[in-house]
């Protein structure tokens, strides 16, 4: 069936379109591109205003006392890093959507090494496959 959908004959051009736009792997890279650029935005521009959480709550002793007790000015850079993210996935998907699967990464590391965290720390794992599909799927659906 893929096959049928990458065939272009003269005239069909807008059914393969319309076939390609209702598969369901389609579907689920626009879910997806969607998602990861909504969340890190989002996530990002809360670390400056805390309505969701206290970010500041994520980040290990360990980490504030390695940046000189300058958690909170580490967790404003994350912020930046979080929305140029977002952005970079609204656009160049084929690349961000790594870089947002590496970030997500370091941040499981980073709850690994808080007691008590280790459930998030679980929940950023799925994050961090997903941000992986989308990436092999940009890979076919991305302009």
């Amino acid at each position: 069936m893929a096959q049928t959908l990458d065939i272009s004959i003269a005239g069909n051009s807008s059914r393969n379109v319309e076939a390609r736009a209702s598969s369901p792997s389609y579907q689920a890279y626009q879910i997806l591109h969607l998602g990861f650029i909504v969340a890190p935005v989002v996530a990002g521009l809360d670390k400056f205003f805390h309505l969701l959480v206290n970010w500041d709550q994520y980040l290990p002793p360990l980490v504030n006392t390695m940046v000189g007790g300058h958690g909170h000015e580490l967790m404003l850079g994350v912020g930046v890093i979080e929305v140029v993210a977002g952005i970079g996935v609204a656009f160049k998907p084929k690349i961000f959507a790594y870089v947002v699967a590496a970030w997500l990464a370091l941040i499981i590391v980073n709850l690994l090494m808080i007691p008590g965290y280790f459930d998030v720390a679980l929940r950023d794992f799925g994050l961090l496959l997903a941000a992986l599909a989308l990436a092999r799927l940009s890979h076919e659906f991305d302009r």
